[in-house]
């Protein structure tokens, strides 16, 4: 099987181990937003070792009470200690399951498979913590909204 995941060289910030945390904790962001809000995944993100932003396309601004709950709701699967675990497929056997629309052109036909136990799953080339137990708290430190693009910003850390 070929295990390349895409025929370009990845990002060397994609294979940065201190940002391990961060984008693990992503990925945890990324199911909680879906599970809370109905919405996909991240439209864009920068993640950074000291702190990260996520942008999400919403219908309405989240209430305080609502950021709070998302805040609350990744701390509680962060401390499920769940296994960050790999697998590569098809991208015949990932259609329908995931959104192939961001793959780069010149994808292998091999795609790569991150799941946090059995909480998300999705293609990812980045590096990850092996369990959710490395992360540490996630804390929301500001956010933004844009009326305009119907586009909420977070931006995060972890302490």
């Amino acid at each position: 099987m070929e295990t390349n995941i895409v025929i370009n060289k990845p990002s060397p910030k994609f294979q940065d181990v201190s940002i391990a945390p961060m984008h693990t904790t992503e990925h945890i962001i990324n199911q909680t937003m879906i599970r809370l809000f109905g919405c996909s995944r991240s439209i864009s993100a920068h993640i950074e070792r000291k702190k990260s932003k996520l942008d999400y396309r919403l219908a309405a601004c989240p209430t305080e009470e609502e950021i709070e709950k998302l805040e609350e709701a990744v701390n509680e699967v962060i401390a499920r200690q769940l296994p960050v675990t790999t697998e590569f497929i098809t991208q015949e056997e990932a259609q329908g399951r995931f959104d192939l629309e961001r793959l780069p052109d010149g994808a292998s036909e091999t795609v790569r498979v991150v799941k946090v136990g059995d909480y998300d799953e999705c293609l990812c080339i980045g590096v990850h913590v092996e369990n959710t137990s490395e992360i540490g708290t996630f804390k929301i430190i500001s956010h933004d909204w844009d009326e305009e693009a119907k586009r909420w910003r977070m931006r995060f850390k972890l302490v």
